[in-house]
């Protein structure tokens, strides 16, 4: 099995690597680092740099967890892509990040993380910085 991590690269989603790291150690299994920017996007503040995503590898092996690296872009909603990913790699559980966002940002922006709370068809993790 695989503990899969929705990651961008803020304070939530540090939070949520951090916390991932420690259930795939605890559970020994391995770690799904998805870093995906949208399709079609010529600027993406949702890709990790390669020093990051190195440092995070590296974080793993010294944990002794093997982390494999997703970065392919997505078309469509984040949350439909997460959900898509954690099926295909049969994830034990999804390790979200949270902000905390205004009931009335909520209603106006939507929230992936609801979306995946919601859709998602095994547990998740969901976790503040």
């Amino acid at each position: 099995m695989t503990v899969l991590v929705a990651y961008v690269p803020t304070p939530e989603g540090d939070a949520a690597f951090t916390a991932g790291l420690a259930e795939a150690a605890r559970r020994r299994e391995r770690l799904v680092l998805l870093n995906t920017p949208r399709e079609g996007a010529p600027v993406s503040a949702e890709m990790a740099a390669a020093d990051a995503v190195a440092a995070m590898v590296e974080r793993g092996a010294a944990a002794g967890v093997a982390v494999e690296v997703r970065q392919d872009a997505h078309a469509g909603d984040l949350a439909d892509e997460v959900v898509r990913v954690a099926e295909a790699v049969d994830a034990s559980v999804i390790v979200i990040g949270l902000r905390r966002r205004s009931p009335v940002g909520k209603l106006i922006m939507g929230s992936a993380a609801q979306r995946i709370l919601l859709d998602a068809d095994r547990p998740v993790l969901a976790v503040k910085p």
